[in-house]
Protein backbone atom coordinates (compact mmCIF):
# COMPACT_ATOMS: atom_id res chain seq x y z
CA UNK A 1 0.00 0.00 0.00
CA UNK A 2 1.44 3.85 -0.98
CA UNK A 3 2.25 6.10 2.05
CA UNK A 4 0.42 8.39 0.04
CA UNK A 5 -3.00 6.43 -0.43
CA UNK A 6 -2.76 5.65 3.25
CA UNK A 7 -5.77 6.61 6.19
CA UNK A 8 -2.48 8.23 8.08
CA UNK A 9 -1.04 10.71 5.08
CA UNK A 10 -5.25 11.42 4.42
CA UNK A 11 -6.07 12.14 7.56
CA UNK A 12 -2.59 13.08 10.18
CA UNK A 13 -0.10 14.31 7.30
CA UNK A 14 -2.54 15.69 4.30
CA UNK A 15 -4.17 17.79 7.08
CA UNK A 16 -1.14 18.75 9.03
CA UNK A 17 0.88 20.38 5.60
CA UNK A 18 -2.73 22.00 4.87
CA UNK A 19 -2.56 23.54 8.21
CA UNK A 20 1.10 24.65 7.76
CA UNK A 21 0.33 26.00 4.49
CA UNK A 22 -2.10 28.30 5.52
CA UNK A 23 -0.48 29.40 8.47
CA UNK A 24 2.58 30.70 6.32
CA UNK A 25 0.26 32.20 3.72
CA UNK A 26 -1.83 34.41 5.97
CA UNK A 27 1.18 35.54 7.97
CA UNK A 28 2.88 36.44 4.86
CA UNK A 29 -0.07 38.10 3.55
CA UNK A 30 -0.75 39.96 6.90
CA UNK A 31 2.65 41.60 6.53
CA UNK A 32 2.54 42.12 2.94
CA UNK A 33 -0.35 44.35 4.00
CA UNK A 34 1.40 46.14 6.40
CA UNK A 35 4.35 46.91 4.09
CA UNK A 36 1.46 48.24 1.72
CA UNK A 37 0.09 50.41 4.04
CA UNK A 38 3.43 51.72 5.28
CA UNK A 39 4.38 52.45 1.71
CA UNK A 40 7.23 49.52 0.63
CA UNK A 41 6.47 49.23 -2.99
CA UNK A 42 9.21 46.82 -3.19
CA UNK A 43 8.11 44.30 -0.97
CA UNK A 44 4.78 43.54 -1.57
CA UNK A 45 4.46 42.44 -4.84
CA UNK A 46 7.05 39.48 -3.69
CA UNK A 47 5.12 38.40 -0.68
CA UNK A 48 1.89 38.69 -2.94
CA UNK A 49 3.52 36.51 -5.57
CA UNK A 50 4.94 33.80 -2.28
CA UNK A 51 1.53 33.79 -0.53
CA UNK A 52 -0.59 33.38 -4.05
CA UNK A 53 1.79 30.25 -4.80
CA UNK A 54 0.95 28.74 -1.39
CA UNK A 55 -2.45 29.30 -1.22
CA UNK A 56 -2.39 27.48 -4.54
CA UNK A 57 -0.48 24.46 -3.29
CA UNK A 58 -3.24 24.58 -0.17
CA UNK A 59 -6.44 25.13 -2.21
CA UNK A 60 -5.58 22.69 -4.58
CA UNK A 61 -4.92 19.79 -1.97
CA UNK A 62 -8.12 21.08 -0.63
CA UNK A 63 -10.26 20.59 -4.17
CA UNK A 64 -8.40 17.24 -4.50
CA UNK A 65 -9.58 15.93 -0.85
CA UNK A 66 -13.71 17.23 -1.09
CA UNK A 67 -14.75 14.55 0.80
CA UNK A 68 -11.68 14.79 3.71
CA UNK A 69 -13.47 16.70 6.74
CA UNK A 70 -10.26 17.10 8.11
CA UNK A 71 -8.45 19.04 5.93
CA UNK A 72 -11.24 21.91 6.07
CA UNK A 73 -10.73 22.02 9.70
CA UNK A 74 -7.02 22.48 9.05
CA UNK A 75 -8.00 25.00 6.39
CA UNK A 76 -9.56 27.12 8.62
CA UNK A 77 -7.16 26.41 11.69
CA UNK A 78 -4.23 27.36 9.66
CA UNK A 79 -5.85 30.55 8.24
CA UNK A 80 -7.14 31.59 12.21
CA UNK A 81 -3.42 30.62 13.75
CA UNK A 82 -1.77 32.28 10.60
CA UNK A 83 -3.90 35.79 11.45
CA UNK A 84 -2.33 35.78 14.40
CA UNK A 85 1.25 34.72 14.08
CA UNK A 86 1.52 37.39 11.37
CA UNK A 87 0.56 40.49 13.82
CA UNK A 88 2.84 39.01 16.06
CA UNK A 89 5.74 39.04 13.40
CA UNK A 90 4.41 42.68 12.29
CA UNK A 91 4.62 43.82 15.82
CA UNK A 92 8.21 42.08 16.04
CA UNK A 93 9.15 44.03 12.98
CA UNK A 94 8.37 46.95 14.13
CA UNK A 95 8.08 48.93 10.67
CA UNK A 96 6.88 52.00 10.08
CA UNK A 97 6.24 55.69 11.66
CA UNK A 98 3.93 57.05 14.26
CA UNK A 99 2.19 60.16 15.67
CA UNK A 100 1.98 60.25 19.05
CA UNK A 101 -0.31 62.97 20.56
CA UNK A 102 0.22 63.49 24.18
CA UNK A 103 -2.97 65.94 26.11
CA UNK A 104 -1.98 66.79 29.54
CA UNK A 105 -2.57 69.04 32.59
CA UNK A 106 0.41 68.72 34.09
CA UNK A 107 3.45 70.99 33.05
CA UNK A 108 4.87 69.29 30.54
CA UNK A 109 8.23 71.02 30.14
CA UNK A 110 9.56 67.68 31.82
CA UNK A 111 8.52 65.45 29.56
CA UNK A 112 9.36 67.44 26.47
CA UNK A 113 12.68 67.96 27.72
CA UNK A 114 12.90 64.42 28.24
CA UNK A 115 11.88 63.40 24.66
CA UNK A 116 13.86 66.27 23.19
CA UNK A 117 17.21 64.92 25.24
CA UNK A 118 16.37 61.29 23.58
CA UNK A 119 16.49 63.13 20.27
CA UNK A 120 13.00 62.92 19.45
CA UNK A 121 11.46 65.83 17.72
CA UNK A 122 8.59 67.47 19.93
CA UNK A 123 6.19 70.10 18.92
CA UNK A 124 4.20 72.13 21.47
CA UNK A 125 0.91 73.56 22.25
CA UNK A 126 -1.13 75.30 24.85
CA UNK A 127 -4.94 74.40 24.44
CA UNK A 128 -8.34 74.35 26.21
CA UNK A 129 -9.39 70.78 26.86
CA UNK A 130 -12.95 70.09 29.01
CA UNK A 131 -11.65 70.50 32.07
CA UNK A 132 -9.09 73.56 31.74
CA UNK A 133 -5.89 74.64 30.34
CA UNK A 134 -3.69 71.32 28.54
CA UNK A 135 -0.77 70.69 26.76
CA UNK A 136 -0.57 69.02 23.25
CA UNK A 137 2.40 67.70 22.45
CA UNK A 138 3.05 65.77 19.44
CA UNK A 139 6.27 63.98 18.06
CA UNK A 140 6.52 61.64 15.09
CA UNK A 141 8.70 58.31 16.08
CA UNK A 142 9.62 55.01 14.94
CA UNK A 143 7.47 51.89 15.53
CA UNK A 144 9.88 50.26 17.40
CA UNK A 145 10.59 53.06 19.83
CA UNK A 146 6.86 52.97 20.95
CA UNK A 147 7.42 50.81 24.07
CA UNK A 148 10.20 53.19 25.70
CA UNK A 149 8.31 56.75 24.56
CA UNK A 150 4.80 55.58 26.29
CA UNK A 151 7.24 54.20 29.45
CA UNK A 152 8.05 57.88 29.77
CA UNK A 153 4.61 59.30 29.36
CA UNK A 154 3.35 57.20 32.00
CA UNK A 155 5.94 57.32 34.39
CA UNK A 156 5.43 61.56 33.54
CA UNK A 157 1.95 61.43 34.18
CA UNK A 158 0.22 58.45 34.94
CA UNK A 159 -3.24 59.76 33.76
CA UNK A 160 -2.13 61.95 30.55
CA UNK A 161 -4.31 61.10 27.83
CA UNK A 162 -2.62 59.81 24.64
CA UNK A 163 -3.33 58.28 21.53
CA UNK A 164 -1.30 56.97 18.57
CA UNK A 165 -1.49 56.59 14.62
CA UNK A 166 0.10 55.28 11.86
CA UNK A 167 2.18 57.67 9.14
CA UNK A 168 2.40 57.12 5.90
CA UNK A 169 5.60 59.04 5.03
CA UNK A 170 6.93 62.05 6.66
CA UNK A 171 9.30 64.76 5.34
CA UNK A 172 11.69 66.15 6.98
CA UNK A 173 11.85 66.08 10.94
CA UNK A 174 14.28 65.03 14.16
CA UNK A 175 14.51 61.15 14.97
CA UNK A 176 17.16 59.74 17.12
CA UNK A 177 20.42 58.75 15.88
CA UNK A 178 20.41 55.07 14.62
CA UNK A 179 22.43 53.34 17.43
CA UNK A 180 25.57 51.71 15.42
CA UNK A 181 25.82 48.30 14.99
CA UNK A 182 28.82 46.05 16.22
CA UNK A 183 31.35 45.83 14.31
CA UNK A 184 31.52 42.49 12.57
CA UNK A 185 34.24 39.90 12.82
CA UNK A 186 35.21 40.81 9.29
CA UNK A 187 35.12 44.51 10.04
CA UNK A 188 37.40 44.07 12.75
CA UNK A 189 40.25 41.80 11.19
CA UNK A 190 40.03 44.37 8.23
CA UNK A 191 41.09 47.53 11.13
CA UNK A 192 43.87 45.27 12.78
CA UNK A 193 45.02 44.66 9.17
CA UNK A 194 45.49 48.23 8.76
CA UNK A 195 47.01 48.66 11.94
CA UNK A 196 50.06 47.12 11.21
Amino acid sequence: MDFLDSDLFRWVVLPFLIFAARIVDVSIGTIRIVFVSRGHKAVAPLLGFIEVIIWLLAIGQIMRNLSNVACYIAYGGGFAAGTYIGLLIEEKLAIGTLLVRIITRREADGLIRELRDLGYGVTTIPATGSSGRVDVIYTIIKRGSLGSVIEKIERFNPKAFYSIENVQSVREGVFPSPVPKPAGLFHAIGRLRKGK
